[in-house]
Protein backbone atom coordinates (compact mmCIF):
# COMPACT_ATOMS: atom_id res chain seq x y z
CA UNK A 1 0.00 0.00 0.00
CA UNK A 2 1.34 3.39 -0.98
CA UNK A 3 2.30 5.64 1.98
CA UNK A 4 0.35 8.89 2.15
CA UNK A 5 1.97 11.65 4.21
CA UNK A 6 -1.19 13.76 4.15
CA UNK A 7 -3.16 10.87 5.61
CA UNK A 8 -0.95 10.85 8.70
CA UNK A 9 -0.44 14.61 8.92
CA UNK A 10 -3.13 15.13 11.62
CA UNK A 11 -1.44 12.50 13.79
CA UNK A 12 1.93 14.16 13.29
CA UNK A 13 0.50 17.55 14.24
CA UNK A 14 -1.19 16.17 17.34
CA UNK A 15 2.00 14.55 18.54
CA UNK A 16 4.52 17.28 17.85
CA UNK A 17 2.83 20.60 17.29
CA UNK A 18 0.45 22.61 19.42
CA UNK A 19 -2.95 23.46 17.93
CA UNK A 20 -1.71 27.05 17.70
CA UNK A 21 0.92 25.89 15.23
CA UNK A 22 3.93 26.23 17.54
CA UNK A 23 6.05 23.38 18.81
CA UNK A 24 5.54 22.55 22.46
CA UNK A 25 9.11 23.22 23.50
CA UNK A 26 9.98 23.35 27.18
CA UNK A 27 11.70 26.43 28.53
CA UNK A 28 15.43 25.66 28.51
CA UNK A 29 16.96 28.74 30.14
CA UNK A 30 16.05 32.07 31.69
CA UNK A 31 19.14 33.81 30.36
CA UNK A 32 17.90 37.05 28.76
CA UNK A 33 14.42 35.52 28.64
CA UNK A 34 11.14 37.44 28.79
CA UNK A 35 8.58 35.29 30.57
CA UNK A 36 4.87 35.72 31.31
CA UNK A 37 3.03 33.34 33.63
CA UNK A 38 -0.77 33.26 33.75
CA UNK A 39 -2.81 31.41 36.35
CA UNK A 40 -6.57 30.99 36.50
CA UNK A 41 -8.23 29.98 39.77
CA UNK A 42 -11.39 27.90 39.65
CA UNK A 43 -13.33 27.91 42.91
CA UNK A 44 -16.88 27.46 44.21
CA UNK A 45 -17.11 29.96 47.03
CA UNK A 46 -15.57 33.41 46.95
CA UNK A 47 -13.39 32.55 49.97
CA UNK A 48 -13.02 28.88 50.84
CA UNK A 49 -11.56 29.25 54.32
CA UNK A 50 -11.51 25.51 54.90
CA UNK A 51 -13.11 22.36 53.54
CA UNK A 52 -16.40 23.12 55.28
CA UNK A 53 -16.10 26.83 56.03
CA UNK A 54 -16.81 29.52 53.45
CA UNK A 55 -17.00 33.30 53.40
CA UNK A 56 -18.74 35.13 50.60
CA UNK A 57 -21.12 33.61 48.10
CA UNK A 58 -21.41 30.59 45.83
CA UNK A 59 -19.89 31.47 42.45
CA UNK A 60 -21.17 28.46 40.53
CA UNK A 61 -23.11 30.66 38.10
CA UNK A 62 -19.86 32.45 37.18
CA UNK A 63 -17.89 29.26 36.59
CA UNK A 64 -19.18 27.95 33.29
CA UNK A 65 -17.60 25.92 30.50
CA UNK A 66 -18.31 28.84 28.16
CA UNK A 67 -16.31 31.17 30.41
CA UNK A 68 -13.41 28.74 30.52
CA UNK A 69 -13.33 28.44 26.74
CA UNK A 70 -13.62 32.21 26.33
CA UNK A 71 -10.70 32.78 28.67
CA UNK A 72 -8.47 30.11 27.12
CA UNK A 73 -9.28 31.26 23.59
CA UNK A 74 -8.38 34.83 24.58
CA UNK A 75 -4.96 33.65 25.74
CA UNK A 76 -4.29 31.63 22.58
CA UNK A 77 -5.46 34.47 20.34
CA UNK A 78 -2.98 36.80 21.99
CA UNK A 79 -0.06 34.40 22.30
CA UNK A 80 -0.24 31.21 20.21
CA UNK A 81 1.51 28.36 21.98
CA UNK A 82 0.95 29.82 25.45
CA UNK A 83 0.86 27.38 28.35
CA UNK A 84 -1.02 28.48 31.47
CA UNK A 85 -1.79 27.11 34.93
CA UNK A 86 -5.25 26.10 36.15
CA UNK A 87 -5.64 25.97 39.94
CA UNK A 88 -8.70 24.23 41.39
CA UNK A 89 -9.89 24.86 44.93
CA UNK A 90 -10.90 22.02 47.26
CA UNK A 91 -14.61 22.46 46.52
CA UNK A 92 -14.01 22.86 42.79
CA UNK A 93 -12.27 19.48 42.77
CA UNK A 94 -15.24 17.84 44.50
CA UNK A 95 -18.32 19.66 43.19
CA UNK A 96 -20.44 17.29 41.07
CA UNK A 97 -22.66 19.90 39.48
CA UNK A 98 -22.48 19.60 35.67
CA UNK A 99 -20.55 22.83 35.16
CA UNK A 100 -17.72 21.79 37.52
CA UNK A 101 -17.57 18.30 36.06
CA UNK A 102 -17.19 19.86 32.63
CA UNK A 103 -14.58 22.39 33.83
CA UNK A 104 -12.42 19.57 35.15
CA UNK A 105 -12.77 17.67 31.87
CA UNK A 106 -11.86 20.77 29.87
CA UNK A 107 -8.79 21.44 31.99
CA UNK A 108 -7.56 17.91 31.34
CA UNK A 109 -8.11 18.40 27.61
CA UNK A 110 -6.19 21.69 27.67
CA UNK A 111 -3.36 19.90 29.46
CA UNK A 112 -3.24 17.21 26.79
CA UNK A 113 -3.57 19.46 23.76
CA UNK A 114 -2.00 22.76 24.87
CA UNK A 115 0.43 21.71 27.60
CA UNK A 116 -1.39 23.56 30.40
CA UNK A 117 -0.68 22.74 34.03
CA UNK A 118 -3.42 21.63 36.46
CA UNK A 119 -2.87 22.04 40.18
CA UNK A 120 -4.47 22.86 43.54
CA UNK A 121 -5.00 26.11 45.44
CA UNK A 122 -5.57 25.50 49.18
CA UNK A 123 -8.14 27.79 50.75
CA UNK A 124 -8.72 29.66 47.53
CA UNK A 125 -5.91 32.04 48.70
CA UNK A 126 -4.68 32.79 52.24
CA UNK A 127 -5.10 29.26 53.59
CA UNK A 128 -2.89 29.87 56.70
CA UNK A 129 -5.25 32.66 57.76
CA UNK A 130 -7.95 30.14 58.58
CA UNK A 131 -6.43 26.66 58.88
CA UNK A 132 -3.54 25.19 60.85
CA UNK A 133 -0.35 24.33 59.02
CA UNK A 134 -1.11 20.65 59.60
CA UNK A 135 -4.56 20.98 58.03
CA UNK A 136 -3.22 22.86 55.01
CA UNK A 137 -0.63 20.12 54.51
CA UNK A 138 -3.37 17.51 54.69
CA UNK A 139 -5.42 19.42 52.14
CA UNK A 140 -2.42 19.69 49.81
CA UNK A 141 -1.67 15.97 50.03
CA UNK A 142 -5.22 14.79 49.38
CA UNK A 143 -5.95 17.37 46.69
CA UNK A 144 -2.81 16.51 44.74
CA UNK A 145 -3.94 12.87 44.75
CA UNK A 146 -7.28 13.95 43.30
CA UNK A 147 -5.60 16.06 40.63
CA UNK A 148 -3.39 13.15 39.66
CA UNK A 149 -6.37 10.81 39.34
CA UNK A 150 -8.29 13.44 37.38
CA UNK A 151 -5.55 13.81 34.76
CA UNK A 152 -4.35 10.21 34.82
CA UNK A 153 -1.15 8.71 33.49
CA UNK A 154 0.78 9.34 36.71
CA UNK A 155 0.36 13.11 36.31
CA UNK A 156 1.95 15.34 38.92
CA UNK A 157 1.91 19.15 38.72
CA UNK A 158 5.22 20.99 38.97
CA UNK A 159 3.79 23.83 41.06
CA UNK A 160 1.17 24.69 43.66
CA UNK A 161 -0.80 27.95 43.78
CA UNK A 162 -1.40 29.42 47.21
CA UNK A 163 -1.86 33.18 47.35
CA UNK A 164 0.37 33.04 50.37
CA UNK A 165 1.35 29.97 52.38
CA UNK A 166 3.27 29.31 55.58
CA UNK A 167 6.90 28.23 55.41
CA UNK A 168 5.91 24.85 56.84
CA UNK A 169 3.52 24.31 53.93
CA UNK A 170 6.33 24.98 51.45
CA UNK A 171 8.65 22.64 53.36
CA UNK A 172 5.98 19.94 53.26
CA UNK A 173 5.36 20.51 49.57
CA UNK A 174 9.05 20.09 48.74
CA UNK A 175 10.10 17.37 51.17
CA UNK A 176 6.95 15.26 51.39
CA UNK A 177 5.24 15.84 48.05
CA UNK A 178 8.30 16.32 45.83
CA UNK A 179 7.00 19.58 44.31
CA UNK A 180 9.57 22.36 44.32
CA UNK A 181 7.67 25.40 43.02
CA UNK A 182 4.87 27.37 44.65
CA UNK A 183 3.13 30.66 44.15
CA UNK A 184 3.39 31.24 47.88
CA UNK A 185 3.68 34.99 48.31
CA UNK A 186 1.77 38.06 47.14
CA UNK A 187 4.26 40.88 46.90
CA UNK A 188 3.22 44.13 48.60
CA UNK A 189 -0.09 42.69 49.82
CA UNK A 190 -1.09 44.90 52.74
CA UNK A 191 -4.33 46.59 53.78
CA UNK A 192 -6.25 45.22 50.81
CA UNK A 193 -8.27 42.11 49.91
CA UNK A 194 -8.45 39.49 52.65
CA UNK A 195 -4.90 38.99 53.86
CA UNK A 196 -1.63 40.83 54.48
CA UNK A 197 1.74 39.48 53.39
CA UNK A 198 4.18 42.30 52.63
CA UNK A 199 7.93 41.94 53.09
CA UNK A 200 9.13 39.44 50.50
CA UNK A 201 11.12 39.60 47.27
CA UNK A 202 9.03 39.94 44.10
CA UNK A 203 11.19 37.60 41.98
CA UNK A 204 11.99 33.90 42.66
CA UNK A 205 13.75 32.89 45.87
CA UNK A 206 14.05 29.96 48.27
CA UNK A 207 12.22 30.72 51.52
CA UNK A 208 13.47 30.45 55.06
CA UNK A 209 12.11 27.86 57.47
CA UNK A 210 11.26 30.66 59.89
CA UNK A 211 9.24 32.97 57.62
CA UNK A 212 7.83 32.56 54.12
CA UNK A 213 8.70 36.18 53.17
CA UNK A 214 12.33 35.76 54.19
CA UNK A 215 14.89 34.25 51.79
CA UNK A 216 16.73 31.28 53.29
CA UNK A 217 19.94 32.42 54.99
CA UNK A 218 21.91 29.21 54.66
CA UNK A 219 21.80 25.43 54.36
CA UNK A 220 20.09 24.81 57.71
CA UNK A 221 17.45 27.43 56.94
CA UNK A 222 16.81 26.32 53.37
CA UNK A 223 13.51 25.11 51.89
CA UNK A 224 13.96 23.63 48.41
CA UNK A 225 10.81 25.22 47.04
CA UNK A 226 11.04 28.17 44.66
CA UNK A 227 8.66 30.80 46.01
CA UNK A 228 6.88 32.95 43.42
CA UNK A 229 4.77 36.10 43.40
CA UNK A 230 1.20 36.01 42.08
CA UNK A 231 0.65 39.46 40.52
CA UNK A 232 3.19 41.86 39.03
CA UNK A 233 2.46 45.38 40.31
CA UNK A 234 3.52 48.90 39.47
CA UNK A 235 6.19 49.53 42.14
CA UNK A 236 5.04 53.10 42.76
CA UNK A 237 1.45 52.02 43.36
CA UNK A 238 2.59 49.10 45.47
CA UNK A 239 4.31 51.32 48.03
CA UNK A 240 0.87 52.51 49.15
CA UNK A 241 -1.29 51.02 51.89
CA UNK A 242 -4.50 49.47 50.57
CA UNK A 243 -6.54 52.20 48.86
CA UNK A 244 -4.63 55.02 50.52
CA UNK A 245 -5.24 58.34 48.80
CA UNK A 246 -8.02 56.79 46.74
CA UNK A 247 -5.54 54.73 44.71
CA UNK A 248 -5.36 50.94 44.38
CA UNK A 249 -2.01 49.71 45.71
CA UNK A 250 -2.28 46.53 43.63
CA UNK A 251 -2.41 48.30 40.24
CA UNK A 252 -0.22 46.63 37.65
CA UNK A 253 -1.09 43.82 35.25
CA UNK A 254 -4.04 42.50 37.25
CA UNK A 255 -7.42 42.79 35.49
CA UNK A 256 -9.48 43.91 38.50
CA UNK A 257 -7.24 46.91 39.10
CA UNK A 258 -6.24 47.86 35.55
CA UNK A 259 -9.40 47.42 33.54
CA UNK A 260 -11.60 49.41 35.87
CA UNK A 261 -9.63 52.52 34.95
CA UNK A 262 -11.03 54.90 32.31
CA UNK A 263 -10.91 53.48 28.75
CA UNK A 264 -7.42 53.16 27.35
CA UNK A 265 -5.60 53.74 30.63
CA UNK A 266 -5.83 50.12 31.74
CA UNK A 267 -3.91 48.62 28.83
CA UNK A 268 -1.49 51.56 28.96
CA UNK A 269 -0.70 50.79 32.61
CA UNK A 270 -0.46 47.05 31.97
CA UNK A 271 2.00 47.58 29.13
CA UNK A 272 4.08 50.06 31.15
CA UNK A 273 4.31 47.57 34.03
CA UNK A 274 5.32 44.83 31.59
CA UNK A 275 7.92 47.06 29.95
CA UNK A 276 9.42 47.80 33.35
CA UNK A 277 10.50 44.15 33.51
CA UNK A 278 11.14 43.47 29.82
CA UNK A 279 13.17 46.56 28.89
CA UNK A 280 15.46 48.53 31.19
CA UNK A 281 15.47 46.09 34.10
CA UNK A 282 16.04 42.92 32.09
CA UNK A 283 19.84 43.43 31.79
CA UNK A 284 19.99 44.21 35.50
CA UNK A 285 18.47 40.85 36.43
CA UNK A 286 19.39 38.61 33.51
CA UNK A 287 15.72 37.90 32.72
CA UNK A 288 12.32 39.58 32.92
CA UNK A 289 9.22 38.04 34.48
CA UNK A 290 5.63 39.24 34.61
CA UNK A 291 2.88 37.23 36.30
CA UNK A 292 -0.86 37.55 36.72
CA UNK A 293 -3.76 35.59 38.18
CA UNK A 294 -7.17 35.79 36.51
CA UNK A 295 -9.86 34.14 38.61
CA UNK A 296 -12.14 32.39 36.13
CA UNK A 297 -15.12 34.13 37.77
CA UNK A 298 -13.92 37.44 36.31
CA UNK A 299 -14.91 36.40 32.80
CA UNK A 300 -18.60 36.61 33.70
CA UNK A 301 -18.35 38.96 36.66
CA UNK A 302 -16.53 41.95 35.13
CA UNK A 303 -18.73 44.06 32.90
CA UNK A 304 -18.10 45.00 30.19
CA UNK A 305 -16.18 41.90 29.14
CA UNK A 306 -12.45 42.35 29.75
CA UNK A 307 -11.11 39.21 28.07
CA UNK A 308 -10.41 41.18 24.85
CA UNK A 309 -7.93 43.20 26.91
CA UNK A 310 -6.14 39.96 27.80
CA UNK A 311 -5.77 39.18 24.10
CA UNK A 312 -4.69 42.74 23.35
CA UNK A 313 -2.04 42.68 26.09
CA UNK A 314 -0.53 39.42 24.84
CA UNK A 315 -0.63 40.57 21.23
CA UNK A 316 1.17 43.78 22.13
CA UNK A 317 3.78 41.75 24.03
CA UNK A 318 4.32 39.53 20.99
CA UNK A 319 4.66 42.54 18.69
CA UNK A 320 7.03 44.48 20.95
CA UNK A 321 9.05 41.54 22.33
CA UNK A 322 8.84 38.69 19.79
CA UNK A 323 10.96 36.44 22.01
CA UNK A 324 8.52 36.63 24.96
CA UNK A 325 6.92 33.38 26.06
CA UNK A 326 3.95 32.36 28.20
CA UNK A 327 4.72 29.25 30.24
CA UNK A 328 3.28 27.55 33.31
CA UNK A 329 4.26 28.50 36.84
CA UNK A 330 5.86 25.10 37.30
CA UNK A 331 7.91 25.36 34.13
CA UNK A 332 9.16 28.82 35.02
CA UNK A 333 9.98 27.90 38.62
CA UNK A 334 11.76 24.67 37.70
CA UNK A 335 13.87 26.48 35.11
CA UNK A 336 14.92 29.05 37.71
CA UNK A 337 15.67 26.23 40.15
CA UNK A 338 17.98 24.48 37.68
CA UNK A 339 19.97 27.67 37.23
CA UNK A 340 19.92 28.76 40.89
CA UNK A 341 20.31 25.88 43.34
CA UNK A 342 20.61 28.27 46.32
CA UNK A 343 19.99 31.92 47.20
CA UNK A 344 23.71 32.62 46.83
CA UNK A 345 24.18 35.40 44.31
CA UNK A 346 20.57 36.53 44.55
CA UNK A 347 20.69 40.20 43.59
CA UNK A 348 17.64 41.74 41.91
CA UNK A 349 17.41 45.41 41.00
CA UNK A 350 14.55 47.46 39.57
CA UNK A 351 14.27 51.12 38.60
CA UNK A 352 10.88 52.55 37.69
CA UNK A 353 9.52 56.01 36.90
CA UNK A 354 5.81 56.58 37.39
CA UNK A 355 3.35 56.41 34.54
CA UNK A 356 1.16 59.24 35.81
CA UNK A 357 -1.79 56.83 35.89
CA UNK A 358 -3.71 56.55 39.16
CA UNK A 359 -1.24 56.07 42.03
CA UNK A 360 1.86 55.85 39.82
CA UNK A 361 3.24 59.37 40.34
CA UNK A 362 4.81 60.66 37.12
CA UNK A 363 7.44 62.74 38.92
CA UNK A 364 8.74 59.94 41.14
CA UNK A 365 11.42 57.33 40.57
CA UNK A 366 11.64 54.25 42.77
CA UNK A 367 14.78 52.10 42.96
CA UNK A 368 14.53 48.61 44.48
CA UNK A 369 17.32 46.24 45.50
CA UNK A 370 16.36 42.72 46.62
CA UNK A 371 18.84 40.09 47.72
CA UNK A 372 19.44 37.36 50.29
CA UNK A 373 20.27 39.83 53.07
CA UNK A 374 17.71 42.60 52.59
CA UNK A 375 15.33 44.45 50.35
CA UNK A 376 15.67 48.22 50.10
CA UNK A 377 13.76 50.86 48.14
CA UNK A 378 14.66 54.50 47.62
CA UNK A 379 12.34 57.16 46.26
CA UNK A 380 13.16 60.50 44.67
CA UNK A 381 11.56 63.22 42.58
CA UNK A 382 13.50 62.76 39.34
CA UNK A 383 12.10 65.93 37.80
CA UNK A 384 13.46 68.04 40.67
CA UNK A 385 16.50 65.76 41.11
CA UNK A 386 15.91 65.44 44.84
CA UNK A 387 17.96 63.30 47.21
CA UNK A 388 16.82 59.65 47.30
CA UNK A 389 15.05 58.69 50.51
CA UNK A 390 14.86 55.14 51.83
CA UNK A 391 11.18 54.10 52.05
CA UNK A 392 11.74 50.38 52.73
CA UNK A 393 14.58 48.52 54.38
CA UNK A 394 13.57 44.98 55.30
CA UNK A 395 16.49 43.04 56.73
CA UNK A 396 16.55 39.30 56.17
CA UNK A 397 19.60 38.70 58.38
CA UNK A 398 17.49 39.42 61.48
CA UNK A 399 15.40 36.76 63.28
CA UNK A 400 11.87 36.38 61.95
CA UNK A 401 8.84 34.35 62.96
CA UNK A 402 5.44 33.72 61.43
CA UNK A 403 2.16 33.97 63.37
CA UNK A 404 0.87 30.99 65.31
CA UNK A 405 -1.87 28.83 63.78
CA UNK A 406 -5.26 30.54 63.77
CA UNK A 407 -7.95 29.45 66.20
CA UNK A 408 -11.62 28.85 65.31
CA UNK A 409 -13.33 32.12 64.57
CA UNK A 410 -10.11 34.10 64.81
CA UNK A 411 -8.28 34.19 61.46
CA UNK A 412 -4.69 35.39 61.40
CA UNK A 413 -4.74 38.14 58.79
CA UNK A 414 -1.23 39.58 58.89
CA UNK A 415 1.67 37.39 57.67
CA UNK A 416 3.94 40.30 56.78
CA UNK A 417 7.65 40.58 57.55
CA UNK A 418 8.27 44.11 58.82
CA UNK A 419 11.35 45.28 60.71
CA UNK A 420 13.59 48.30 60.04
CA UNK A 421 11.48 50.39 57.59
CA UNK A 422 8.41 49.23 55.67
CA UNK A 423 7.12 50.86 52.49
CA UNK A 424 3.52 51.00 53.75
CA UNK A 425 4.55 53.44 56.52
CA UNK A 426 2.11 52.28 59.17
CA UNK A 427 4.50 52.97 62.09
CA UNK A 428 6.39 56.10 63.18
CA UNK A 429 9.68 54.30 62.55
CA UNK A 430 8.70 53.83 58.88
CA UNK A 431 9.32 57.51 58.12
CA UNK A 432 11.66 57.79 55.09
CA UNK A 433 15.32 58.50 55.81
CA UNK A 434 18.33 59.46 53.63
CA UNK A 435 21.07 56.89 53.13
CA UNK A 436 23.13 58.93 55.57
CA UNK A 437 20.53 58.09 58.23
CA UNK A 438 21.54 54.42 58.30
CA UNK A 439 23.70 53.19 61.16
CA UNK A 440 27.29 52.17 60.51
CA UNK A 441 26.27 48.51 60.70
CA UNK A 442 23.43 49.02 58.23
CA UNK A 443 25.64 51.02 55.87
CA UNK A 444 28.17 48.19 55.81
CA UNK A 445 25.42 45.70 54.91
CA UNK A 446 23.96 47.93 52.21
CA UNK A 447 27.29 48.78 50.59
CA UNK A 448 27.84 45.12 49.72
CA UNK A 449 25.09 45.47 47.12
CA UNK A 450 24.42 49.15 46.45
CA UNK A 451 27.09 51.35 44.81
CA UNK A 452 27.81 54.67 46.49
CA UNK A 453 26.62 56.71 43.48
CA UNK A 454 23.12 55.24 43.82
CA UNK A 455 22.78 56.63 47.35
CA UNK A 456 23.29 60.28 46.36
Amino acid sequence: MRFSFTRFLPVFLALFILPSGLRAQELETLKNARIVTITSVIRVNQIECARNLNVGHDEADLHTPEAMKQFRDAVSAGMPGARITWAFSWLALHDMRPNYVKLREMAVEYHRTLGDEITFIPGGYFAPMYSSREQVNRDIHEALEIVGQMVGGGYRPKALIGGFLAAENLRFLAEEEGIHVAQGTIWSQYGIDNGDGDGSICYPYYPSRTHVCRPAQGKEDFIDCVNLDGWTCDFLCARRFGFEGGFNSRLGVGPIEAYRLPPGLGIQEVMATTANHFDENLPRNGFGWVTVNWELSLVNDMKPDVTPHLTEWLQKIRERWPDARVVTMGEFGETWRREHPTNDGLNYEFVERGTGIAGSDANLEIHWWMNQNFRLASLRDWKKNTEPMIIDFTRYDLPAAEPADPTPGKPTRNWSLVNRINQKHRRPEDAPIPFSGLTDEETAIVQKYIPAEATK
